[in-house]
């Protein structure tokens, strides 16, 4: 086992999130729970936090960025996006879950890729 030098934030979607993916034409599941979305929402590994609040004033900063890469994960469309992305909306729409120790069970070293939005539409133009 290893301590890793970061901390974990989980980013859980809240009720206008899952709003907005249900107004999305096309064939999102209408059974679609958060519930479902939380069992699997993204972690993301930042800085080592000795305070949560730091931590999350840290996930804020980058809110928009991380605003993006939730919408861009479920529609690539940006004209059925959010007009007005903001830090508060960020708040309405993901609730953040800092937990300050990471420990690796894996004996292989980590490794990194740049992150890519997923392609829905399989690359056709």
């Amino acid at each position: 086992m290893f301590e890793v030098n970061r901390s974990l934030a989980l980013l859980r979607p809240q009720a206008p999130f899952l709003a907005w993916l249900k107004s999305l034409p096309g064939a999102i599941d209408p059974q679609l729970t958060l519930e479902a979305l939380a069992a699997d929402c993204n972690a993301l590994l930042i800085p080592p936090a000795e305070d949560a609040d730091a931590a999350r004033r840290f996930v804020q900063q980058s809110y928009r960025q991380l605003f993006e890469a939730e919408l861009a994960d479920w529609c690539e469309d940006e004209n059925l996006w959010p007009q007005n992305i903001s830090p508060n909306l960020f708040q309405q729409w993901f609730k953040v879950e800092i937990h300050s120790v990471l420990t690796d069970l894996v004996p292989e070293p980590l490794e990194r890729e740049a992150f890519t939005p997923l392609d829905l539409d399989g690359g056709a133009d």
